[in-house]
């Protein structure tokens, strides 16, 4: 039988879901929550897929711990909780190739591709979706780098690690970046404001129902007042 779950990696705990799950096939929970944390501890942070396959009759059981998705092994890489919104705009960060190497050798089980080098590709592409630079580069133009041979050497030692020197250096372009984006992001939307606030100010000031019917009473009393003027002369 399989259970399929979706549990915090590393941190995995008891509840009512887990009892609910496990409790009627009578095996260990505590042993399956011991189990689990362990085969998910390199996801700590992340919400993860893991499939137990039991045996109801020997009680026994086996893990398959499928990986998060890519979007999410990049935020997590990153520190940050959600990508860019306006990835034209505004960047969510500045990744190594070390980097996206390391994110590639957690999939490679997961994603069919025909060599690791694909999965690295893979990982790439998903970058531009989520706003992310790659060695303060587009993920594009990364792509093509890829495919010209500019990162074999790191690909073929599968290297995960990048320079003290190297990752500063690109949060420091990421930093200064994104200020610049931010700034410009503001400006755009103060200008915005301010053409909405020109075109509000010349539009023709249109009377209200209220008002409208409020002078049509006024001008009916008059003329009235002027009917009855008329035929007391009279």
């Amino acid at each position: 039988m399989i259970i399929k779950l979706l549990v915090d990696g590393g941190d995995m705990k008891p509840g009512p879901a887990i009892a609910q799950k496990l409790g009627p096939l009578g095996i260990n929970i505590g042993k399956v929550i011991q189990e689990v944390n362990k085969a998910t501890e390199n996801f700590k942070g992340l919400k993860v897929p893991v499939e137990l396959d039991v045996d109801a009759k020997t009680k026994n059981f086996s893990i398959s711990v499928k990986s998060p998705p890519v979007s999410e092994l990049i935020k997590k890489e990153l520190g940050i909780e959600k990508s860019s919104g306006e990835t034209k705009k505004l960047k969510a960060g500045n990744l190594t190739i070390e980097q996206i190497i390391k994110i590639a050798k957690t999939k490679q089980e997961n994603m069919l591709a025909r060599n690791f080098k694909s999965v690295v590709k893979s990982v790439v592409g998903s970058c531009v979706s989520l706003g992310i630079l790659i060695e303060s580069k587009e993920p594009k133009k990364v792509e093509e780098e890829i495919k010209e041979g500019k990162y074999d050497e790191e690909i073929l030692q599968e290297k995960t690690e990048a320079s003290k020197e190297k990752l500063q250096e690109l949060k420091e372009y990421y930093d200064n970046l994104r200020k610049k984006q931010e700034e410009a992001i503001r400006k755009e939307e103060e200008a915005k404001a301010a053409e909405e606030a020109a075109k509000a100010a010349a539009a023709p000031t249109t009377p209200t129902t209220t008002e409208t019917t409020e002078k049509a009473k006024i001008e009916e009393k008059k003329e009235e007042k002027l009917v009855t003027t008329t035929e007391k002369k009279k």
